[in-house]
């Protein structure tokens, strides 16, 4: 549900969700034979793979649902939590768990399943799994060293292989098709079953595997969100369609002091910029950033007028174009620079003795708008610090 939580489904009800599917998965298994040991084992004695192709099936089917969602935008890659590497102790407990899987004839989803419809021997397998963990976790300072020893930290196969996401899956793909062929047979073989046409080159089979392909082919081959937006850009520039509105200083100033609450001021700059100076009640959105999930809760309203700054006319420019794309709220840009304002607020000279009234009145304006910038600042500390949202990587798995 990832790229529904939280932005249609709330994490409450995303809870209940996660039950009733969780039914719905237990039963399946169940369905599918998956609470007979019989079943499971078959895969060791190579008389029945249904295990394998069913993972497998399910694996490449995520694979393909998470590339096609981060592709168009739908699910941010970034904040999927990967499990750290632990090399030596991945083969050993893989060992130990296959061993278990076999003398057991159960893995820890399906002795549930199987423990629901009342079978004692998946009851008995749930008993040595929880006895199991208690000895582990007892002993665990003596096994600490080992466990912890060859980390590789959150690594995919992806980038331990030097490629990228979509060339892996093509890979996991054909390497899926192949093992399906190949265990059928090899199952018919230790069956006695004799066939002119493979199972798994079967119609619904080759269907599957072309609407897999095909998915595979629009993440590699179609322009992505980032894509699409960054060439309706180039396209806007190009003809001359891009139309900007504006905000003075002083007009963006008065906006801060008596009507903060009903804009955002965003700077697109890097975070080093935004560090040494920002516009009073600013939020740090660098411009390379602005595409990330965590933004769209801004660029996608319509209850506030957002107004972006930058220390490059180009850069704001580029940045309200890239918002107005993105989202659907009401966009400004600052008619000066971040320098600019810092110079015409918080650096002015106060006029000579002598000089034209409205000099001394824009100074005054200015002056008592600097220390209204400063006193909300200070009287909103939590909103005038900058912006730091931080990224939650949901943490899960078997």
């Amino acid at each position: 549900m990832g790229p529904l939580v939280p932005y249609i489904i709330s994490e409450e009800f995303s809870l209940v969700i996660a039950l009733l599917l969780g039914i719905a998965f237990g039963f399946i298994l169940e369905q599918a034979g998956f609470s007979s040991t019989k079943k499971l084992v078959g895969l060791f004695y190579g008389y029945d793979f249904t295990v394998l192709r069913v993972f497998f099936t399910a694996g490449i089917t995520a694979m393909a649902g998470v590339l096609l969602l981060g592709h168009y935008g739908l699910l941010d890659l970034d904040i999927i939590y990967v499990n750290p590497t632990f090399l030596q102790s991945a083969l050993l407990g893989g060992a130990i768990m296959g061993a278990g899987f076999i003398i057991g004839g159960f893995c820890p989803g399906t002795s549930v399943c199987a423990a629901a419809i009342g079978k004692l021997d998946a009851m008995t397998f749930i008993f040595g799994s929880i006895l199991g963990v208690w000895v582990f976790t007892e002993s665990f300072p003596l096994l600490e060293n080992f466990y912890t020893a060859n980390n590789m930290g959150n690594m995919r196969i992806s980038d331990f292989l030097g490629m990228s996401n979509i060339q892996f899956g093509f890979i996991l793909a054909a390497v899926a098709v192949m093992a399906f062929v190949a265990t059928w047979f090899i199952e018919s073989k230790v069956n006695n079953r004799t066939t002119s046409v493979p199972h798994p080159l079967g119609t619904k089979y080759l269907l599957a595997g072309g609407v897999l392909f095909v998915v595979l082919a629009v993440v590699a081959f179609l322009p992505g969100r980032d894509d699409i937006i960054k060439s309706r850009i180039a396209e806007a520039k190009r003809q001359q369609k891009c139309v900007f509105r504006e905000m003075s200083a002083d007009k963006l100033a008065n906006e801060i002091v008596n009507n903060y609450y009903a804009i955002n001021v965003i700077d697109v700059r890097t975070p080093e910029e935004f560090d040494k100076f920002h516009i009073p009640m600013a939020i740090n959105m660098p411009f390379d950033r602005m595409m990330d999930r965590q933004w769209e809760s801004i660029l996608r309203q319509r209850m506030k007028t957002n107004i972006f700054y930058a220390d490059s006319d180009t850069l704001v420019k580029m940045a309200c174009l890239k918002a107005n794309y993105i989202g659907k709220s009401d966009n400004f840009i600052l008619h000066e620079t971040a320098g600019e304002f810092q110079q015409m607020f918080f650096m002015a000279d106060a006029p000579p003795p002598g000089s034209p009234k409205h000099l001394n009145e824009v100074y005054n304006f200015r002056s008592q708008a600097a220390a209204g910038m400063q006193s909300l600042v200070n009287s909103l500390k939590n909103i005038g610090a900058p912006v730091k949202k931080e990224v939650t990587k949901v943490r899960g798995g078997c």
